[in-house]
């Protein structure tokens, strides 16, 4: 009885915290938004994703430790590495091929060693590592992940409490992991994490939860009510354009 009280009260604790839509964004992150060196495809994209507002809520400061999970094209890696600027540090992890990758697959690390060749992001250190067995740096600030905690759930025998307890571990007290995400329905099976790309928010955060983390606040920046949350994220009709939620977790300075 004990166990399930406790559980009720961590699902309803969501419903209690601040939903932020908008933050005020400090100089170095509107100067990390506005550089001329990013590639139009990047900043043609920036209606949608908010940039300036999503790295202002999740705190984002020059000085700052980050490390990156899962950078992709490494949209947000430009945008981290300014945001921080030249005294601060930003570790991107990029996962290592699992086994059974084909040999002739894309080489997933080639978009931020195209960064790192650049001027002006000397503070990037590429780092490439299985996701079942991380080994981050420690005293980070900040843990950034966009849309791709649903693909971790979608690794083989992937275990997510150590996966989250890795980045709990990454942390400083008092750190941030900021988690963003397409949201899936609220019945949704939990195979829509493979089959439309997406996730619950709740179960990300029953998930941190478990890992020893605090839900600090949530975000509504991207939240999109046109979206029903029943299309696969890359469909035509709604990508770039689905309903996400942020969700930025702390972990105790305790």
């Amino acid at each position: 009885m004990k166990f399930a009280c406790t559980l009720a009260l961590l699902l309803a604790l969501p419903a209690s915290l601040p939903v932020l839509a908008h933050d005020s964004v400090p100089a170095s992150i509107r100067d990390a938004v506005a550089d001329k060196s990013r590639p139009a495809a990047d900043t043609q994209r920036d209606a949608q994703r908010k940039p300036a507002e999503t790295m202002a809520f999740a705190g984002i400061k020059p000085r700052s430790t980050v490390i990156e999970l899962i950078p992709g094209g490494g949209y947000f890696t430009r945008l981290l590495s300014k945001a921080v600027g030249p005294k601060g540090r930003l570790y991107v992890l990029v996962p290592a091929p699992r086994a059974d990758t084909p040999p002739d697959a894309p080489d997933r690390t080639l978009p931020i060693k195209v960064i790192t060749s650049e001027a002006g992001f000397a503070n990037i250190k590429l780092l490439v590592q299985p996701i079942k067995s991380l080994q981050l740096p420690t005293d980070a600030d900040l843990v950034w992940t966009s849309d791709n905690y649903h693909d971790v759930k979608n690794v083989p025998d992937i275990d997510m409490l150590a996966f989250n307890k890795a980045v709990f571990a990454a942390l400083k007290p008092g750190g941030v992991f900021l988690v963003i995400d397409h949201d899936a329905a609220a019945d949704a099976p939990a195979d829509v994490t493979s089959t439309l790309h997406r996730i619950r928010a709740e179960t990300v955060v029953q998930e941190a939860l478990a890992a020893g983390f605090e839900l600090d606040s949530r975000s509504d920046i991207l939240h999109n009510t046109t979206d029903a949350h029943t299309l696969k994220v890359f469909d035509p009709a709604i990508r770039g354009k689905t309903d996400q939620f942020i969700l930025k977790f702390r972990k105790p300075r305790r």
